[in-house]
């Protein structure tokens, strides 16, 4: 009788499709299941790498700001996303980071919304534009619950691939460093001095002739004569590039920038192609970073304005009335040229004046006087 031949057993034929399955899985997850018959097998996944530059010299605190909020990101990322972080000027230059981020020539940015206010003025009102009543916090409360979408529609009336966020509400900003001691706004006339965004139009609307520089090159024009005088931000920054070495008198306190915050930008095409959870991940870690920038400021901040003070024997001068006074009159005069001018700026700004009426009713009635809780413990400040 003929024998029927035998069916191979299945071991000997092409592999199955469940074995497929499990290879393709093991190639995409960091550990497969074990089946029977074969090993466990385990890959390594690569981190998917953004590459973010500041728009700060290497010695500025506001590096290590923009590091904390690194930091955060690549924790919360459990190893599957890093960002790189690299100085102002490692790729493009201080200004010119959110273009760069737009085109795509860095993944990410971290910079002011101040220093790219020559494409819209508006871009000031996520900045530090013109005095509502609001100070930073609550402005930065104002972008999160009602601002953001005025400031997407922005990105997309100027064509810019980029999705923004907001952190650290910085402390008021020093009217600056000065050769002599500023005693009304009239000593002010003339005077070549450096701001930012809209900033430079108060200031030329008070009689200033303004120049507008990135922070490293502050010291280098005040030596060359370009400027009379400067601000750039707080006094741990202008210590470390070196204000003190070329003027002798820090005026504390103004309208100028009195509520800003650092702007927080990624390549939107970049941004959406990650998954769902490592968007959060950008988004989130710069709430996280908020709180720890401003715990990072007044620590140094205050230590470094007693190290001016007292080792490099800077006057630390309150800013006169005066001056308060005419910055106020002179918001009034460019706010109303660029309502005027623009109905986009009038729609942001008339939404950031309403919140700050609400927000400043409910902040000046309910808030306790710490000026004079502060002299009754410390003693007066004498001025």
């Amino acid at each position: 009788m003929t024998k029927k031949p035998l069916r191979k057993k299945s071991a000997e034929l092409k592999p199955s499709v469940s074995r497929r399955k499990f290879l393709t899985g093991a190639a995409v997850a960091t550990t497969g299941a074990a089946i029977t018959g074969f090993p466990m097998i385990s890959m390594a996944q690569s981190p998917i790498v953004l590459k973010m530059q500041g728009a700060w010299g290497a010695k500025d605190i506001f590096n290590e700001m923009a590091e904390e909020y690194v930091a955060r990101v690549n924790e919360m990322a459990g190893g599957r996303l890093r960002i790189d972080y690299l100085v102002a000027g490692s790729v493009v230059k201080p200004f010119e980071v959110l273009d760069a981020t737009s085109k795509g020539v860095i993944d990410g940015a971290h910079t002011v919304a101040v220093y790219w206010y020559g494409k819209s003025k508006v871009a000031s009102l996520f900045g530090s534009g013109p005095i509502t009543g609001s100070d930073a916090s609550q402005n930065l409360a104002w972008i999160a619950k009602e601002g953001k979408q005025y400031y997407d529609r922005l990105m997309k009336k100027l064509g810019l691939n980029v999705v923004g966020f907001f952190a650290m509400p910085m402390p008021t900003q020093p009217l600056g460093w000065f050769n002599k001691p500023i005693k009304s706004a009239k000593d002010l006339q003339g005077i070549k001095y450096r701001t930012v965004g809209l900033a430079a139009d108060l200031m030329q609307e008070m009689g200033m002739k303004v120049t507008q520089l990135p922070g490293g090159e502050i010291v280098p024009a005040m030596e060359r004569g370009v400027i009379d005088a400067f601000e750039f931000n707080n006094p741990t920054s202008d210590r470390r590039f070196g204000a003190q070495d070329v003027a002798k008198y820090y005026m504390m306190g103004s309208y100028h920038q009195a509520m800003e915050f650092f702007e927080i930008d990624w390549n939107r095409k970049k941004y959406e192609s990650l998954p769902k959870d490592l968007q959060a991940v950008l988004k989130y870690a710069a709430e996280a970073a908020s709180t720890s920038n401003f715990a990072t400021a007044m620590d140094n901040y205050s230590k470094d304005l007693l190290e001016l003070r007292d080792k490099d024997k800077v006057h630390i001068l309150r800013t006169p009335q005066s001056v308060f006074d005419a910055e106020l009159k002179a918001w009034d005069v460019i706010v109303k040229r660029l309502t005027d001018a623009d109905p986009f700026f009038k729609e942001v700004w008339e939404s950031q004046k309403a919140w700050g009426k609400r927000v400043g009713y409910y902040h000046f009635f309910n808030n306790a006087d710490y000026k004079a809780a502060y002299e009754h413990v410390q003693g007066k400040l004498g001025f």
